[in-house]
């Protein structure tokens, strides 16, 4: 009875076993057809693709391959021939081809009983994959411009694995071309739209090295780390890009900015110092100089560089209020020391040293003001100055501007 059943259970896998090799075969003549039956096709060919008989077989995978690459070449002949192609389709098939395609090499490698290595599949797959290459680029570009950046990545990691694959090593298709340097970008780029800074940062340091638009890699490096608080890597990227970009204001701004958050302002004026050398006729440098002094408090060298920036840029609404802020804040803490003198002749002494400076802010923010009256700060820079040098009407003027 024993043998019996042993007997019974041995067919049953055979005649299972050679059900679903029957599928493949029958997949792979559907495939084959003029106009195939592509959901009969898949769903032949998916049993055959689970079933531990066939799944391990370089031939099922093959296929399956086949099946899509089919679809997906029916619908691009359309767009040869000069007619509209059903494109969610067409990309849907090539990029449900390559993985298997990919696993369908990676068994036909494999050594046979005797031990060795016939493979059968590979010449055509590698044919395949090499005519199909450029159009996971253009997958990745149709998916990008519907702002389905999910979709648009997963064919620019196509196009990249290809590319990089030990399969076609030597050949023209693995070439870090325009094309790749290309994609790399766009990659980096729609991953950014994910909300998933983990893969932004991957893909961007990858495209980071690349000669194409790689200011802009950089900084969008440096927006993910900025997003996830990673101070540590913030730094160390900006510090590239300024290397990379000396020229460029955005790292050297920012690096100041992080500086001066962390209490460095000497390596802050380190930097601004060489970047003012290389472009002395740059006013928002020395803007970045004289908030690093202000926030020492070394308002003389404060009201230096503001100055200097007010003369290369004499109509900047920023440089003209930051001067005049310099001033004005000075005003005030003299007025605050005033009123703690019990002393009349000292106290009107200290007060009138307070209202020349209030003069001195005066007309910097009234050109602030004029140049950006929706600016608030502006309005309330000189509400404060029109009060403490007594002028009434300018005050009500401002005053009634805020209430609007």
């Amino acid at each position: 009875m024993k043998n019996v059943l042993l007997f019974i259970g041995l067919s049953l896998v055979t005649v299972t076993a050679f059900a679903q090799k029957k599928n493949v075969s029958a997949a792979e003549r559907i495939s084959k057809e003029a106009k195939p039956n592509y959901d009969e096709a898949r769903n032949l060919i998916k049993s055959a693709l689970e079933d531990p008989e066939t799944k391990n077989d370089a031939k099922t995978w093959y296929v399956a391959g086949k099946i899509e690459d089919k679809q997906f070449t029916d619908e691009n002949m359309k767009q040869i021939l000069g007619q509209q192609p059903n494109e969610p389709v067409m990309y849907e098939a090539l990029a449900n081809s390559l993985p298997h395609f990919m696993k369908a090499y990676e068994l036909d490698q494999l050594p046979n009983e005797k031990g060795k290595v016939k493979p059968r599949f590979a010449k055509s797959i590698l044919g395949t994959l090499s005519a199909n290459h450029v159009y996971y680029l253009n997958g990745g570009a149709y998916y990008f411009d519907q702002r389905d950046y999910r979709k648009a990545c997963n064919f620019f990691e196509q196009y990249l694995e290809i590319s990089d694959s030990p399969f076609f090593r030597g050949e023209k298709i693995s070439e870090k071309d325009s094309s790749y340097m290309i994609v790399q970008f766009y990659l980096a780029v729609a991953s950014t739209q994910l909300d998933d800074s983990e893969m932004a940062i991957r893909n961007l340091k990858r495209a980071k090295d690349t000669p194409y638009r790689q200011n802009e890699v950089y900084q969008y490096l440096c927006y993910e780390y900025e997003q996830i608080q990673d101070s540590v890597n913030l730094e160390k990227t900006l510090e590239e890009g300024l290397a990379v970009f000396p020229d460029s204001s955005y790292y050297l701004l920012h690096l100041i900015s992080l500086y001066i958050s962390s209490n460095r302002d000497e390596q802050a004026l380190q930097h601004l110092n060489t970047a003012i050398t290389r472009d002395p006729n740059n006013s928002d440098l020395y803007q970045a100089m004289g908030s690093v002094y202000e926030s020492k408090k070394d308002y003389t060298k404060a009201e230096e560089s503001y100055l200097k920036a007010v003369e290369i840029a004499p109509e900047s609404p920023t440089a003209l209020s930051n001067i005049g802020r310099v001033y004005y804040n000075q005003g005030v803490v003299k007025l605050a020391e005033a009123n703690l003198i019990s002393d009349a002749t000292l106290y009107n002494q200290e007060k009138g040293v307070a209202k020349e400076l209030f003069k001195k802010a005066l007309p910097y923010f009234e050109k602030a003001y004029k140049t950006n009256p929706d600016e608030r700060q502006y309005m309330v820079a000189l509400r404060g100055i029109y009060y403490n040098l007594d002028m009434g009407e300018k005050f009500a003027e401002i005053e009634a501007k805020m209430n609007q």
